[in-house]
């Protein structure tokens, strides 16, 4: 499952919709596509604990009776668990989800904790990361995608937690991160021989404190 794209997870997403029989709006455009909408895309190689999408209907179904007919048409590993409905003004679910929550288990002989440590602090204290995405140059500012970070030694090299913030100028992928600080002097000479990225949670954050998706007293404050 990490490595499908995105653009494969959503074909499998909208023909699990169709096969559901829910009845689900389509746009008015030229492309006349399924109005769906996904929350912000995965990197490739990168697993999580739970994604999310919104889907407009165009007649009101119980949420319940929604995921009884969702499940089964949907492979099990992309399948729904939980559903409710949301206030239409809210903004587009990839840009309303703006806080990110990740687990990186970096593997390698030798790997220091402290070391890694040391590497994110001197990327986050340089304010941006220059990198390639394929042929192309781009540029992530750390000062305002890099909320936090917390390392611990393991037998088997670092865990890495990492609290990330994403805007209309991007976001901050954990693998950009750490090729970032392995390119620091605390990490001269070390190597990674794996790692492993995981999406642990989502959330919006709201006047300082974080939202979660389904926090029902919130979107009750909202309609």
């Amino acid at each position: 499952m990490a490595y499908l794209g995105h653009l494969e997870v959503i074909n499998t997403v909208e023909r699990s919709i169709r096969r559901s029989g829910l009845p689900f709006s389509v746009g008015n455009g030229f492309a006349r596509r399924m109005r769906v909408q996904f929350s912000q895309a995965l990197p490739v190689g990168a697993f999580s604990e739970g994604e999310y999408y919104d889907l407009i209907l165009t007649e009101e179904i119980d949420p319940r009776e929604a995921l009884e007919l969702l499940q089964p048409a949907t492979p099990p590993a992309l399948g729904p668990y939980r559903a409710a409905y949301v206030p239409r003004r809210f903004q587009a679910l990839e840009a309303w989800l703006d806080r990110s929550q990740w687990q990186v288990e970096i593997h390698g002989e030798g790997l220091k904790a402290e070391d890694v440590d040391a590497g994110i602090g001197l990327v986050k204290e340089a304010g941006k990361i220059d990198f390639m995405r394929g042929d192309k140059p781009r540029t992530i500012e750390t000062v305002t995608t890099l909320v936090s970070w917390d390392t611990q030694q393991t037998s088997w090299g670092v865990a890495l937690s990492l609290e990330t913030h994403s805007s209309n100028l991007g976001a901050l992928r954990p693998a950009v991160l750490l090729d970032a600080a392995f390119g620091t002097e605390p990490l001269a000479g070390t190597r990674r021989s794996s790692q492993r990225v995981c999406r642990t949670g989502q959330w919006h954050e709201e006047n300082g404190r974080l939202v979660e998706p389904f926090d029902a007293n919130f979107t009750w404050s909202l309609t």
